[in-house]
């Protein structure tokens, strides 16, 4: 297994990657100017054939790295009439498994949009729950060439003979340490049983947990490893704020008056909370859209198109917008609650501050707060000051007793410590054109 790091892939350009002419002037038309580094680094691993574990956060251009060489074999087979697997019933060439129903509809819209230029030759369809199963049957009809699905679903047309996996010859698990901790783990054994034996398999994974690890073990043939890191903090700004036990409502909502964001996503951690934060908001003058699993498919994406287009300024919601949504030019993050998992901090703040974009990620905390915040920290290898907002100071005894209790982590010793202290000055760095850039125009 090779290790490839950041450092050892000089910077190129796509036409260097060995792309094809279509997907070539399709990247152009996007004004991709340059491959990302998981882009840089993978790409022509795949083109080659070759397995891939990757480890990328969203944000980092991983959809276009399995999307641009698959859809480039696939063109390769259908140009050879002996290899085309074309009109062969429920088909499936290429399958990408993903963990919640807005990433799999995301992830085959970019792969549409990359295959402008093959005419309508290489079909994509989503498959995903709450949504009617026949329509998802009827699209499937003649098989199709990219099939991107959850797995649950997918199960459930596989039992109704509506799609088959056995001419599967590339495999994508992406968000493979989301999926398993959501309990896909049989739903996964399950599908990978149904495909062939020989096939190429490209896993995609924020975080290798041992369940992760346990799934690749002969699974995978020689995979090239690939680890890019997660969040440019020099684009994204990450602040904590203490608070009074109770204060958290009143605050944000001035933060959220007195800054006037275009847009702000802030997360809780139970469906109930959405409901409960946005009624609370809704009293001070603050309109607020929620998301979260228990509303319906349409009303989901009803919301989430909302709020990409601006018409939404405040959506609250759940951990499952936390992955696999790309939200162009999201100005703010805020944790109202802090996630259960310190692994999801950093997938909730990554959905700010994306692709060179200035962004801000927010974290209340009040004194029962304390020391997760601080595993967090030591989880991310991150360090950050406390602070606090004018008007809303902390009760000077719940302070003294939280400090004297949980003291903020100290930098490490050596060269580390340099490292750290440049790294806190990064997140630390409060300043009025930050806070300007990410709010509405005069």
């Amino acid at each position: 297994m090779s290790i490839p790091t950041t450092q050892d892939v000089p910077s190129v350009s796509f036409t260097e990657l060995g792309l094809i002419p279509p997907l070539l002037a399709r990247l152009t038309e996007l004004e991709y100017q340059q491959p990302t580094p998981i882009q840089a680094q993978a790409i022509p691993s795949v083109l080659a054939g070759r397995d891939l574990i990757a480890g990328a956060n969203t944000g980092s251009g991983k959809t276009a790295t399995f999307a641009l060489p698959l859809l480039q074999k696939l063109h390769a087979e259908k140009s050879s009439s002996s290899n085309s697997t074309s009109n062969k019933g429920n088909y499936v060439a290429g399958l990408v498994l993903v963990p919640t129903r807005e990433l799999a509809k995301q992830v085959a819209d970019n792969i549409r949009s990359y295959a402008v230029h093959f005419n309508g030759k290489i079909k994509t369809v989503a498959v995903f729950g709450g949504v009617s199963a026949n329509t998802q049957m009827q699209a499937l009809r003649g098989g199709t060439d990219i099939l991107v699905a959850t797995p649950g679903r997918l199960l459930d047309l596989i039992s109704s003979n509506a799609i088959k996996l056995d001419r599967v010859n590339t495999l994508v698990l992406d968000e493979a340490d989301r999926m398993l901790s959501l309990g896909f783990t049989d739903e996964l054994s399950a599908l990978l049983a149904l495909t062939p034996k020989k096939k190429q398999i490209l896993l995609f994974s924020a975080t290798f947990p041992e369940q992760v690890r346990a799934l690749t073990q002969g699974l995978l043939n020689d995979p090239v490893e690939i680890q890019v890191q997660s969040v440019d903090a020099s684009t994204l700004v990450q602040r904590v704020f203490t608070v009074n036990k109770g204060e958290k409502t009143a605050v944000l909502a001035h933060l959220i008056k007195q800054h006037q964001w275009r847009q702000a996503l802030i997360f809780v951690n139970a469906k109930n909370s959405c409901e409960h934060l946005a009624n609370k908001l809704s009293k001070r003058g603050i309109t607020a859209e929620v998301f979260h699993g228990d509303k319906g498919q349409g009303a989901r994406s009803r919301v989430l198109n909302a709020f990409k287009a601006g018409e939404v300024e405040v959506l609250i919601a759940t951990d499952i917008a936390a992955r696999g949504l790309d939200i162009e030019k999201l100005p703010v993050v805020i944790n109202f609650d802090l996630p259960r998992s310190p692994l999801d901090y950093m997938h909730r703040i990554g959905r700010s501050g994306r692709a060179g974009e200035v962004g801000l990620a927010l974290s209340l905390i009040d004194h029962e707060d304390y020391h997760h915040f601080k595993v967090i920290e030591k989880k991310n290898k991150i360090w950050l000051e406390r602070e606090q907002f004018v008007g809303f100071e902390v009760d000077e005894v719940i302070t003294d007793a939280a400090l004297a209790a949980d003291k903020p982590m100290a930098a490490p010793e050596g060269s580390g410590k340099k490292k750290a202290k440049k790294k806190r000055q990064n997140t630390t760095q409060m300043n009025e054109d930050i806070w300007s850039r990410c709010s509405k125009p005069e």
